[in-house]
C-alpha cells in the first residue's frame, strides 16, 4: 500500500510542536477519523514515552505508526529529520507489536484491566518488602517471591524498565517474553525467567493489607491489588513503522552489543 493521507500527533515539548508547523508546511496533514477520506499512516511527533500513550489512544483505529524522535532515547522512533517524510513512511518496514493484558483484583474486590506494550510491573508500596505467589499456565512456580517488585516485559519493553532491572533483552520475533524480579530478597538467587509468549502469569499477593502492592501496565496504575494475571493479546497488535537503517528488529539485536 502507498500512503498519500498522514496524520500527525505531536507531545508538548518545543521540538515536537516546531516539527509539527514544519510538516503542516509541506503536507496536507488530515485528521484521525473513521471517515473513507482519513488519514492511512499516523506519524507521531514526540519521544518514546508519548510514542507509547499514542498507541494506547489510536490503537484502534488500525493505522500504523510511524515516529520521528523529538525525545531523548527514542528507541520506537525513527531519527529526527523532517525532509521527505511521506518517502521516508512509504519506504520504511514494518514490525508488530502485541501487548500484554492485565487483570487486576483489588483488595476492594474490583476488577480492573489495562494493556501494556512494555512492561506490567507489580511494586510494593509500603516499607515491608512484597510476597508474592507466582504460577505459570497454572503451575506454581513459586511459593513466595519476596521483593521489592517483579514485571513482565515484552520484547519491545525488555530493553527498557526489564533490562535496567537485570533481566534479558528479547529479540522481536522470539514469541517470548520476560519474567524480571525486582530487587529479589528470596529465592536469593533467583534473577528471573523467560517465557514463551503464550504463557498465563499469575501473581498472588500474600497479606496484601499489611504488604500492599500496586500494578502499573505502561502508565495505567491500579492501587492496592491482590490479583494480577497477564497474557499477551494478540488481537490488540499494532503496527508501528521503521526505516530501513533503524528498524525495531536490528535495534533490540544491536542493543545486546553496547557497552
Amino acid at each position: 500500500m502507498t500512503f498519500t493521507k498522514i496524520a500527525c500527533v505531536a507531545d508538548d515539548s518545543p521540538k515536537a510542536q516546531a516539527a509539527l508547523k514544519e510538516l503542516r508546511k509541506h503536507y496536507d496533514i488530515v485528521e484521525i477519523t473513521r471517515r473513507r477520506m482519513s488519514a492511512q499512516v499516523i506519524v507521531v511527533l514526540g519521544g518514546d514515552g508519548f510514542m507509547l500513550q499514542t498507541l494506547h489512544t489510536y490503537m484502534k483505529m488500525r493505522l500504523p505508526f510511524y515516529g520521528i524522535n523529538c525525545g531523548t532515547v527514542g528507541f520506537l522512533m525513527n531519527h529526527y529529520a523532517l525532509d521527505a517524510v511521506l518517502d521516508r513512511v512509504n519506504n520504511a518496514r514494518a514490525a508488530t507489536l502485541y501487548p500484554l493484558h492485565m487483570y487486576a483484583r483489588c483488595t476492594t474486590g474490583k476488577i480492573k484491566q489495562a494493556l501494556a506494550f512494555n512492561e506490567v510491573s507489580l511494586f510494593r508500596l509500603g516499607r515491608q518488602a512484597a510476597k508474592i505467589h507466582v504460577s505459570i499456565d497454572h503451575v506454581v512456580r513459586l511459593k513466595e517471591l519476596i521483593c521489592d517488585g517483579v514485571l513482565v516485559a515484552t520484547p519491545a519493553g525488555s530493553t527498557a524498565y526489564n533490562f535496567s532491572a537485570g533481566g534479558p533483552i528479547i529479540p522481536l520475533g522470539a514469541n517470548l517474553i520476560a519474567l524480571t524480579p525486582l530487587v529479589p530478597f528470596r529465592p536469593r538467587r533467583w534473577r528471573g525467567a523467560l517465557l514463551d509468549h503464550k504463557s498465563s502469569v499469575n501473581f498472588t499477593i500474600q497479606e496484601p493489607k499489611k504488604r500492599p502492592v500496586n500494578a502499573v501496565a505502561d502508565f495505567t496504575e491500579i492501587h492496592d491489588v491482590t490479583e494480577v494475571v497477564i497474557s499477551e493479546q494478540r488481537k490488540s497488535g499494532v503496527t508501528l513503522l521503521f526505516d530501513a537503517e533503524h528498524n525495531l528488529e536490528e535495534r533490540i539485536i544491536k542493543e545486546q552489543f553496547t557497552h
